[in-house]
């Protein structure tokens, strides 16, 4: 009976929704979080009368044929980058980026990492790192003497010391923006890194065509609505009691067939 693996698939692929779902509600307080949406598609089909197929041999063809759907699948898990909303936290080295672009960062395999999350502290030796002590590219110290730190909407690392009046600048920050942003490999810590999918980065400074500018003491916030995801829960776990609903009346049919004398 057909239906019973039909109706399997269909509670799997609601048991993904699920967890997608539950992931976003997870992080709905996490820095620069986006919220991931799932996305199905349906099996093979199985031909019992081919579509166009002759029915005589005065040469009329089959309409519409008969075809059995098989169930569902899961294809993807897509990434919405909408940029959620800023909140200010009076931090110095916390930044938000308002519009596109990404943070980079070096991991201590060489790697380049890149990230939405602003939220920056000083090594021991006075760099710029993630709370994971990861270097910010492009390896910017804030000196010891510094009493000071500005960073502009343009990325530029100004530091002020005790008894000079003007500014010197420290380093330059750079963003770096992908073709296709859904494409990026989550790694955990808020961190992507670059894949085929998402095509090479290209780097520039904050502010320059096509790319956002920095708000120094802010942080970008997740894009998780919670009331849409709690919404979204309520359709999953109903669709999930549909098919198994499914499973029991399959189940019940293959009963009176044993029962029949």
């Amino acid at each position: 009976m057909r239906s019973l693996n039909i109706a399997a698939t269909g509670m799997l692929a609601q048991q993904t929704n699920v967890e997608v779902i539950s992931n976003n509600i997870a992080n709905m307080n996490t820095t620069a979080f986006t919220r991931r949406r799932p996305e199905f598609s349906d099996l093979l089909y199985q031909n019992l009368r081919r579509v166009g197929a002759a029915s005589s041999d005065a040469g009329t063809i089959v309409p519409t044929g008969v075809q059995l759907g098989l169930g569902v699948k899961t294809t993807a898990v897509y990434r919405i980058t909408e940029q959620g909303s800023v909140q200010s936290t009076d931090n110095t080295l916390d930044l938000a980026i308002q519009g596109k672009g990404y943070f980079q960062i070096k991991l201590p395999s060489g790697e380049t990492a890149y990230t939405r999350d602003g939220s920056f502290q000083l090594s021991d030796k006075g760099e710029i790192v993630t709370h994971e002590g990861f270097q910010v590219v492009p390896g910017i110290t804030v000196p010891a003497d510094a009493v000071g730190v500005s960073i502009n909407a343009s990325g530029q690392v100004l530091i002020k010391k005790d008894g000079s009046i003007e500014q010197s600048t420290a380093g330059q920050l750079q963003l770096a923006i992908f073709p296709n942003e859904a494409g990026l490999e989550a790694r955990g810590d808020n961190l992507f890194l670059e894949t085929p999918a998402s095509g090479a980065a290209v780097q520039a400074a904050p502010g320059s065509a096509g790319y956002g500018t920095l708000l120094q003491g802010f942080l970008e916030t997740s894009n998780v609505n919670v009331v849409a995801e709690v919404t979204n829960l309520i359709s999953a776990q109903r669709a999930y009691e549909m098919n198994s609903k499914v499973i029991q009346t399959s189940d019940e049919m293959l009963g009176t067939i044993n029962q029949m004398k």
